[in-house]
This record gives C-alpha cells, sequence and structure tokens, in this order.
C-alpha cells in the first residue's frame, strides 16, 4: 500500500491555525525585542517598556547583544513559519524534504516549521 504522501485539507486547516497562532505570538514577542533595544538607546534610567514572558526572570540585566540576539532568532522563527505557510498553501506542508515521506503530526504540532523527519534529521 503506497503510503499517503500529503495531509488532507482538514489537517493542513489544523496547522494552519496552529501556525498562525504562533506568528501572532512571534510577532508580538519581536515587537518588545525591538522596542526593548530601541528604549536602551534613550539612556533613562527606568525601563518602561513591558517584558514578555520569555523575558520575566531577570530581565533587567539581559544586555542589549542578547536582546538583539534574541530579536534576530525571533525574525529567524517568523520566515521559517512564514514559509511553512507557504508550504501549506502550495499543498507541500509537512513532508520530508530528505525522505519525501510524511512528518508525523507529533512533530508538526510541536515543531510546525519543520521540513525534516526525525530520521532525516538523525542522519545529519
Amino acid at each position: 500500500v503506497m503510503a499517503e504522501i500529503k495531509y488532507s485539507e482538514s489537517d493542513l486547516n489544523e496547522f494552519m491555525e496552529l501556525i498562525e497562532d504562533k506568528l501572532e505570538i512571534a510577532r508580538e514577542d519581536l515587537d518588545q525585542l525591538q522596542s526593548s533595544l530601541s528604549h536602551k538607546d534613550d539612556n533613562t534610567t527606568e525601563d518602561t517598556s513591558p517584558t514578555f514572558k520569555m523575558m520575566e526572570d531577570g530581565s533587567e540585566t539581559m544586555s542589549r547583544e542578547e536582546t538583539s540576539a534574541l530579536a534576530g532568532r525571533q525574525e529567524k522563527f517568523i520566515q521559517n513559519l512564514e514559509n511553512a505557510l507557504l508550504r501549506i498553501k502550495n499543498k507541500t506542508y509537512g513532508i520530508c524534504r530528505v525522505t519525501g515521506k510524511l512528518i508525523p503530526k507529533a512533530r508538526l504540532r510541536l515543531v510546525p516549521h519543520a521540513t525534516l523527519s526525525m530520521e532525516a534529521k538523525e542522519r545529519q
């Protein structure tokens, strides 16, 4: 029996919603990182910008470099999620780019922008 090589519309819709939710949160986080970076330039002693969940502990001690690196990772994450949405539109979503097999749903729920199955990842 040939394995089905693509996800159904309803599966794709589920992943689309998941990714859109993650994108919304990721963009808010990025906005906060960027605004915190721009606030670090104006030399005010009190930090009025709200910090988000990821940074609650010891956020005051987070250096400009760390904040900047986090923002960079966040931008890359957003790009990956946007690419995943494109793959949903092209109906190529969830297919491992190495093995050509479907990436299990459990993995995609954890890493919705994954393009490699664990099998392919372990071979790297």
